[in-house]
């Protein structure tokens, strides 16, 4: 469980220190107070690749903490497997990060990589965006949901390795079949194909990176050329004078004349003053300009290096990120060619049996999935039925190419899935992009979370904003919901709706604050007092009245009634 999360110079946030316990804690504040902030910190410290705009301006540095403590096993397993030691139980994560891009990873005081982090997260946290509920309206993300709830990993990678090695007999087959001419023509295409991608020295995110950067560097320019102008204008050019040395003149000028008039030495005080703060001014923007990191040389390169990534992906017709990962087949097929004296009787044997190999895992993989789209159905339909959605009938159709006359093997087998819903009683089960409004998928993707997590017990679930187009009733059900899941793990859900900040265990106020021009976001916990203010303006707005102060002190004790209730009604 979360136990503490430190923030220092993220965003708007300067420094926060929250203190998490168990059960159901909500964090609520108006737009923009820096809610989402504290999810992307979190998500920092587990390890995410963070934009360098999430460093607050100005700060060389910035850093994030997480205190874990009553670690599940599963996480003293991982964390033991990564060489982290774990002595008394907890896990103290920080993460320091540069505008440079440079990273200083510890994990209870010991060096740590950003891989190992990413890979201890999913066993401390399971993070919910508020537009995860999108991914249910792509198909081709139900069939990894499926698989998920039917623990199919181990299957599923046995099938995989087989699978491979069906694709690498295929090109071996493929590079015996051709003419002289033709493998020839192939091996020189390969390898300068091999070479060029090898020297690209491709990075998964390098494009995100490069891109962020030309818009520093573009920026830098544009400001290098307005303080270039600025000096210019103040002290001057080959072709005139600029405002100090003419400032300077127009002090000298009235000198000459003071003993003429007594009006003059106010004047001439005024001029002095004048040409002081210019030539300071002049001094200032010229320090600044020196002290500026812009680099047309690094700027070009950027260029250079993003126009190379761009025509990279228009001859392979593949995004950046995943051209590294070609380099691997395109060597295989290579070493294939080389294999010319191969026989093809044997390689077509093998091609026959492996076949028939990842057929018969492609069965498996179809009965199992077939088998748990039954219960996923039904347990989804019970978790709707506890959202305000009595009605609704959740399906997962299967279509599978096996037995078709021309099977179709792909790395996740011969199936296709597709989840349906009929939200009300008597209508047809149809595609979910035909159906489902916003607030029913926040709620489906809320059931389903909850299924596929039944095995993460004692992992932290957070949930950012993920009550999109959910109210009234629907909203009370929603906080029953999340209430009902941190009885046997942790919650922390980023919300805007007061029936489910009602039924919060804890509740802090994010608020923000303007002083000498910069923003700054306190986090407070909140006592019963603080939580009828809030729940007040949340349900009000900006039309506080002693009514609407009574109810939300109504709803609050509404609310604890209720999760006596949901309490004692809770299987055990």
């Amino acid at each position: 469980m979360l136990t503490q999360l430190q923030i220092e110079n993220i965003a708007v946030i300067e420094h926060a220190d929250i203190d998490f316990s168990a059960g159901f804690s909500v964090l609520s504040g108006e737009t923009g107070a820096g809610k989402s902030i504290i999810i992307d910190a979190l998500n920092a410290v587990l390890g995410s690749r963070v934009s360098r705009d999430l460093i607050r301006t100005g700060q060389s540095r910035a850093s994030v903490s997480a205190l874990f403590s009553e670690l599940p096993p599963a996480a003293l397993q991982k964390a033991a497997d990564l060489g982290l030691s774990t002595e008394d139980g907890t896990l103290l994560i920080r993460r320091e990060m540069t505008p440079d891009g440079r990273n200083l990873c510890r994990v209870n005081g010991h060096p740590a990589t950003l891989s190992m982090l990413r890979e201890l997260g999913p066993f401390l946290v399971n993070i919910h965006g508020q537009h995860d509920g999108q991914h249910l309206l792509d198909e081709q993300f139900h069939i990894e949901y499926l698989d998920a709830f039917a623990g199919l990993e181990l299957p599923l990678a046995e099938y995989q390795s087989h699978y491979e090695e069906l694709l690498q007999l295929n090109r071996r087959i493929r590079a015996l079949s051709m003419s002289a001419a033709e493998k020839k023509r192939r091996i020189e295409e390969l390898e300068g194909q091999i070479a060029e991608l090898t020297d690209a020295h491709l990075r998964e995110g390098e494009r995100d990176e490069l891109l962020s950067r030309r818009t520093e560097l573009v920026n830098a320019e544009r400001l290098s050329a307005a303080l270039g102008d600025a000096c210019r204008l103040l002290d001057g050019t080959d072709d005139g004078e600029g405002a100090v040395a003419l400032l300077s003149m127009a002090e000298r000028a009235l000198r000459a004349g003071e003993k003429l008039s007594g009006q003059l030495p106010p004047l001439i005080e005024r001029a002095t003053e004048l040409s002081v703060l210019a030539s300071d001014l002049a001094s200032d923007l010229a320090s600044t300009l020196s002290a500026m990191a812009f680099s047309p040389e690094e700027l070009e390169e950027t260029e250079q290096r993003l126009e190379l990534l761009s025509r990279l992906e228009r001859k392979y017709n593949m995004p950046p990120d995943e051209l590294a990962g070609l380099l691997p087949a395109l060597s295989q097929e290579l070493e294939s060619l080389a294999l010319a004296d191969e026989s093809m009787d044997s390689l077509k044997d093998a091609y026959a049996a492996k076949r028939q190999v990842v057929y018969e895992q492609a069965e498996k993989l179809n009965a199992m999935r077939a088998e748990a789209a039954v219960r996923l159905c039904a347990q989804m339909e019970q978790q709707l039925a506890q959202m305000d959605m009595p009605s609704a009938r959740f399906g997962a159709e299967i279509d599978t190419s096996l037995g078709k006359g021309q099977t179709r093997f792909t790395r996740r087998g011969c199936d296709t899935v597709r989840f349906l819903l009929s939200a009300n009683s008597g209508e047809d089960l149809k595609p979910l992009s035909k159906v489902a409004s916003g607030g029913e998928l926040s709620r489906m993707m809320l059931a389903l979370r909850n299924v596929l997590s039944e095995g993460d017990r004692g992992v932290t679930a957070v949930f950012d904003e993920v009550d999109a187009g959910v109210s009234g009733r629907a909203a009370s059900r929603v906080g029953e919901k999340l209430f009902s899941i941190a009885s046997t793990r942790q919650v922390l859900c980023v919300t805007h709706l007061p029936q489910i900040a009602a039924l919060a265990d804890r509740q802090y106020y994010i608020s923000k604050e303007s002083r000498g021009g910069r923003t700054y976001t306190r986090v407070e916990p909140l006592d019963t007092d603080g939580r009828i203010r809030e729940l007040t303006r949340l349900t009000a707005g900006d039309s506080v009245t002693d009514a609407a102060r009574q109810n939300a002190a109504e709803m609050l004790r509404l609310a604890e009634i209720r999760k006596k209730e949901l309490l004692t009604n809770q299987p055990k």
